[in-house]
């Protein structure tokens, strides 16, 4: 046992290279990618520490060079779960009883692997795995899963160290324990950081984890999965298991042992894990904790003092940086009419300016969506547009899969403020605005708050300090990342905890301690330090 009461360094966000011509970190990034794009490496399952191969496999492509296959990854049946399953409630007991500065100093040591020798190579692999350039990787599988690990260790040492008053004849503690049985952490393809964190955060509390990632990231969540093992994480903590989410997520769902969802992906995905954990309440030991994050309609609502090049510059990155794959991506615009002219002319000028390709040439803005059903999915919604007489496609529409998934920036304007893509979720470079007029302000924010059932991101601009007033209060429910003057993605750990509500999740703020207070079932420990030695009150006493 520890003698002592230990700190964490408070944190500081990772600072973000800037890769610039010359640089250290470009020729090795450049190295990397190089080396890694003509490797095929085999990915197997990790199961208790073990390397485990099915002979079930699928493929790692990269999705703007699809012929180009990066590995070959096995697959999960119900032996390997169960196998998962028995891993870690086997690995359970020894890790939550280690002392909670050795869990966390794991972590911490992944942070510094991640900062340094393995930057690259977790860089790399997003480039090439998820398509993304090579600012979007840095701020992602580096910059952000490096924050989630140093701040995520802080705030457990928050949590231990919040406890209750005492008396002078009683000692009160709160011991802050890890659930009973284990995590199933379910992640998306869109960002590493959230890969590595939805595991992770839990186990740091000393939960053991299941965790299933995205069939389209497997490459590099499996880099992830190395640098945890490198830093000594114990065998059985976390298991990777990729696999058909139905396949595995059938298993899981209904075992006895289930103790908390930890879910990044779709709205329909999360509500039917929602639903198999109802119809089986009776059957688990205890509740099981059900955290997820999940879609997003995300807005840009501009009044007419609005900043136009500001309103551009945040339209443009918002709704296109990686291809407009964010769950807080702007999905939609509302403008005033008497500003929308010259916004239109400099947001069409600006958007033919991007120029989108290859993600090894770093001269790219954007590069492919992430697979086939999505690529179908996305340019589905452009075509109907174009046949639609209720919208106009202003600039884009255009889409190639011959070499990769290629959607061109995409903006449509549409004369039906609650159009089919106002509506409905998109995942892809494709934006709709809507014109409204100047003195209809209280309309359109209605229309804002009401069209979507989401309720993750928002942005407003104005330079009118009575109206970001009214439209902040007008907006409370509509986004639980709200944005003033600023484009409505890129939150940062420690600035900006992450999550909504409404159909987007359950708003436990990622990068925070919110999302930590989820892992851990205090008990109350009261001493006391003079027990009554006789029943009798005083009152019970004759006059």
């Amino acid at each position: 046992m520890s003698n002592g009461y230990f700190q964490v360094k408070v944190p500081q966000n990772e600072p973000v290279l800037a890769y610039g011509p010359g640089s250290r970190e470009r020729a090795a990034l450049k190295a990397r990618l190089q080396a890694m794009r003509q490797e095929k490496i085999d990915i197997p399952l990790i199961i208790g520490g073990k390397e485990v191969r099915t002979g079930r496999t699928g493929q790692c492509i990269e999705p703007h060079a699809r012929g180009n296959v990066l590995a070959t990854y096995h697959k999960a049946g119900e032996k390997e779960v169960q196998m998962a399953i028995e891993a870690a409630l086997a690995a359970k007991k020894e890790w939550e009883r280690m002392p909670w500065e050795h869990r966390l100093a794991i972590f911490l040591r992944a942070a510094e692997l991640l900062a340094g020798p393995w930057r690259a190579t977790l860089n790399a692999a997003t480039m090439l795995g998820q398509s993304k350039t090579v600012f979007q990787a840095e701020i992602d599988s580096a910059c952000e899963l490096i924050d989630f690990l140093r701040f995520n260790a802080y705030y457990m040492t928050e949590i231990y160290q919040e406890q209750p008053a005492s008396t002078a004849d009683a000692w009160n503690r709160l011991e802050w324990r890890p659930l009973e049985g284990f995590i199933f952490a379910v992640t998306p393809f869109n960002f590493t950081a959230i890969a590595g964190n939805l595991p992770t955060s839990p186990a740091m509390a000393g939960n053991t984890v299941v965790w299933k990632p995205a069939s389209a990231a497997v490459y590099s969540n499996y880099y992830v999965m190395k640098v945890l093992q490198e830093a000594g994480l114990p065998d059985g903590v976390i298991n990777f298991i990729p696999g058909s989410g139905a396949e595995v997520g059938e298993l899981v769902m209904k075992d006895l042992n289930l103790a908390g969802v930890h879910f990044t992906g779709s709205t329909e995905v999360f509500q039917g894990m929602w639903e198999t954990v109802g119809q089986n309440l009776k059957n688990y030991k205890a509740y099981p904790r059900l955290v997820g994050e999940t879609g997003g309609k995300d807005f840009i609502f501009a009044h007419a003092s609005a900043d136009v090049d500001a309103l551009v510059t945040a339209i443009v990155r918002g709704a296109f940086e990686y291809q407009g794959q964010k769950c807080s991506a702007a999905s939609r615009a509302y403008i005033p009419e008497s500003i929308w002219p010259v916004v239109k002319e400099k947001l069409l000028a600006e958007t033919a300016t991007v120029k989108m390709g290859d993600v090894v040439d770093f001269t790219n803005f954007m590069g492919a969506v992430i697979d086939q059903n999505a690529f179908n999915t996305i340019k589905g919604y452009i075509d109907y547009a174009a046949s639609s007489s209720e919208a106009t496609i202003l600039c884009g529409g255009k889409y190639d899969d011959k070499e990769g998934f290629f959607i061109e920036p995409t903006i449509i304007e549409t004369f039906n403020p609650r159009f089919k893509t106002m509506e409905e979720e998109i995942f892809g470079p494709v934006l709709t605005v809507y014109v409204y007029d100047d003195d209809q302000l209280e309309e359109a924010a209605e229309l804002c708050n009401t069209t979507s059932p989401y309720g993750l991101t928002g942005a407003i601009f104005a330079r009118d300090r009575s109206a970001i007033v009214y439209l902040e209060e007008k907006l409370t429910h509509a986004a639980g990342n709200f944005y003033i003057n600023d484009k409505p993605t890129g939150a940062v750990v420690g600035q900006q905890p992450f999550g909504g509500g409404r159909a987007s999740g359950t708003n436990d703020k990622a990068g925070s301690k919110l999302n930590l207070l989820r892992w851990v079932s205090p008990r109350t420990i009261k001493e006391n330090l003079i027990p009554p030695a006789d029943y009798r009150y005083p009152f019970m006493q004759e006059e």
